[in-house]
């Protein structure tokens, strides 16, 4: 069953209700923050490229508050182990049965700040719970609340003591971003309220985890046409055959971004996807999937540049053919 165009309108009034409280945490980044809901919605996870300082934490607590759910941050460092992350099981000697404590990762917005700090052995502990939504300690598994979002980060300037993320993992990631430094009105205003230390703790709930849930099963119901369809696989084919590219989009990469337009289209208040939409979303979900070939990285080629001569080659649908 498709979305209806009043589902549509109802959709989008929230989405924008979110964006706003969110808003009042994170002054002047309501691009970011809406690509950020999308990946929740998706569902997928968000990967932060960004230097200290720029309101990383904030985010996190700010989505969480909006949406009455729980949130938690990891600092992720050399000696970090995979159960500090997940959890452990330890023996109850009075009730004589082991028991599970959870770890930080079971909340449903969770901060993993600087993860390329962390041990591949530790940052592979990520990989399970953000695919399956779940843990598995001693061969046991917990399921993580719903919903659940990872927002993990890391410096693109300080590289030592750091462990690159694998493709297989950077592929967990729905979307990569960056919230970068505020504008001079935003800094302003920020500056204005330098008492307050944590904004986002003045947020109420404007929506609950059961009705988040709600919205992203409806966004699957967005209809997609077939036309757009060939035009992502198009696009995705494109991406293989670069020669500046040793490794393209896999089909992994081209069902997040039908997953994402179909939140995007529905966040603007409509019950079908565009080939604008496509556009829109096409580098934040796919720059990050791209592994260049070497010699063309080292002669200035970039991901974004290769993406944007595709979207200018790859000719879009050029109309829609009516929805269900």
């Amino acid at each position: 069953m498709s979305m209806t165009p009043e589902q549509a309108r109802w959709f989008s009034e929230t989405f924008d209700t979110l964006v706003q409280s969110i808003g009042e945490a994170v002054l002047g980044k309501d691009d970011v923050v809406r690509l950020v809901l999308t990946a929740m919605l998706a569902p997928g996870h968000v990967l932060l490229e960004d230097v200290p300082g720029t309101g990383k934490t904030s985010l996190a607590r700010a989505l969480a508050a909006t949406v009455q759910g729980s949130s938690s941050r990891i600092q992720f460092t050399p000696d970090l182990l995979p159960s500090d992350v997940t959890g452990v099981t330890i023996y109850d000697q009075s009730e004589r049965k082991f028991e599970f404590h959870e770890g930080p990762v079971f909340a449903n917005v969770v901060l993993a700040d600087e993860i390329n700090r962390a041990s591949p052995k530790t940052q592979s502990a990520l990989l399970e719970v953000m695919e399956e939504g779940r843990v598995t300690v001693d061969g046991v598994s917990h399921e993580v609340p719903a919903p659940f979002l990872v927002i993990a980060t890391q410096n693109p300037i300080e590289q030592a003591g750091t462990y690159r993320l694998p493709e297989a993992q950077l592929d967990r990631f729905l979307i990569k971003t960056s919230l970068g430094y505020p504008d001079h009105a935003s800094t302003v205003q920020i500056l204005q309220g330098a008492a307050t230390r944590d904004r986002s703790a003045a947020l109420t709930p404007r929506i609950s985890t059961q009705a988040v849930a709600d919205m992203s099963t409806l966004a699957s119901t967005v209809h997609v046409d077939p036309a757009v369809l060939d035009y992502i696989s198009r696009l995705m084919e494109e991406t293989r055959i670069a020669p500046e590219v040793r490794v393209g989009v896999s089909v992994r990469g081209a069902l997040a971004l039908v997953r994402a337009v179909c939140v995007w289209a529905a966040a603007h208040g409509r019950h079908y996807v565009i080939p604008d939409d496509v556009k829109d979303l096409v580098e934040p979900v796919w720059l990050h999937r791209f592994v260049l070939d070497p010699e063309a990285e080292f002669s200035g080629a970039t991901a974004a540049g290769v993406m944007s001569r595709i979207v200018a080659e790859v000719a879009p649908p050029q109309a829609r053919t009516a929805s269900a």
